[in-house]
């Protein structure tokens, strides 16, 4: 009696890569955009306080 083992269909290599780095769209993290928030309050706070 013959004995016949089916491979599993290969894998797309690119894909587990991806998962494990949360590919996704490129965008600033939560973090950059308060810093940024941050720096132009300070900015326009310094451009509107009058000059001794």
């Amino acid at each position: 009696m013959k004995m016949t083992l089916n491979t599993p269909k290969p894998r797309n290599p690119f894909v587990a890569p991806g998962l494990l780095r949360l590919a996704g769209a490129h965008r600033r993290s939560p973090g950059a955009l308060r810093r940024q928030a941050q720096r132009e309050l300070r900015r326009e706070i310094d451009r509107l306080r009058p000059r001794p």
